[in-house]
């Protein structure tokens, strides 16, 4: 069974002696043939919703095929505020990692995209709701340091709910961490491009992810800092139907372009073709 991570619904119909599994769109409702959808790269052919990727998808979408070598995989998660809310903290971090093989929030690594080498760091939406933890920001600032120290461009794809609260303020530290990297790395005159992907929310929006050199989202991604319904209770006022949309953000200047997922590394290319 694949693991689509917002995938609501899975329908298993039997015609004959075959088993076959299909998705519900979570845009246009239809019914999706998996094996059609994961073709597709995760986008439903009908409406164009992207489906979330995993981390390690992701990696395989953009990067040449036997390219990447993961760094500081070695920093993981740790419980240092003996967290406990349905489950010990501790439990679930051993359970992910034991589920899907990752030590964190982000896989960090060096690869290339059509030939050119690019330092590059994929948050995992399946650890923790790709969370930003002590491990996530150690791993990112020594990514960025790496990419100086190596005169490599800068990727970084979000997909994050934002800081993880059973970190406390060990994760709201890793705010200002990651941007202290950040601004020496742009202070050598490098290339951070920032890829925003559904959704980019909390902690994450309000630090890294807003800083590249050129920000690219993925079609109708969710971007922002508090959620809608919250900002509604706040403000007690009815916020546009598209409001938190790329396409809302492209509209009022926070993200530079959208791309379709299928062009996504053709486009990266160009940009780093032309701007390395």
């Amino acid at each position: 069974m694949y693991n689509f991570c917002d995938m609501k619904k899975v329908v298993k119909v039997i015609t004959g002696s075959e088993n076959k599994e299909w998705i519900r769109c979570n845009g246009c409702k239809k019914l999706l043939y998996y094996d059609e959808l994961i073709e597709n790269n995760k986008v439903c052919p009908y409406c164009g919703y992207h489906f979330r990727l995993t981390a390690k998808e992701r990696i395989d979408l953009l990067i040449d095929k036997g390219t990447f070598e993961e760094l500081f995989a070695n920093i993981k998660s740790y419980d240092s505020l003996n967290f406990v809310d349905k489950e010990p903290y501790k439990t679930k971090i051993e359970e992910i990692d034991k589920a899907h093989g990752y030590s964190s929030s982000v896989i960090t690594g060096a690869g290339n995209i059509n030939d050119i080498k690019v330092a590059i760091g994929i948050l995992s939406f399946e650890y923790i709701g790709g969370s930003l933890g002590a491990a996530m920001g150690e791993k990112l600032k020594r990514l960025i340091y790496y990419a100086i120290e190596n005169s490599l461009p800068l990727v970084i794809v979000s997909a994050s709910g934002g800081a993880r609260m059973q970190e406390g303020i060990y994760s709201l530290m890793q705010m200002a961490k990651v941007n202290a990297a950040i601004s020496d790395y742009k202070k050598k005159g490098k290339l951070y491009i920032s890829i925003l992907t559904n959704p980019t929310y909390g902690g994450t929006t309000a630090s890294f992810a807003m800083l590249g050199d050129i920000i690219i989202s993925e079609p109708k991604a969710m971007i922002g800092f508090a959620g809608p319904r919250v900002i509604e209770q706040t403000t007690k006022k009815k916020l546009p139907p598209t409001f938190q949309t790329a396409e809302f953000l492209l509209e009022h200047g926070f993200v530079d372009m959208i791309v379709e997922r299928a062009r996504l590394k053709e486009t990266l290319a160009k940009i780093l073709e032309f701007l390395k």
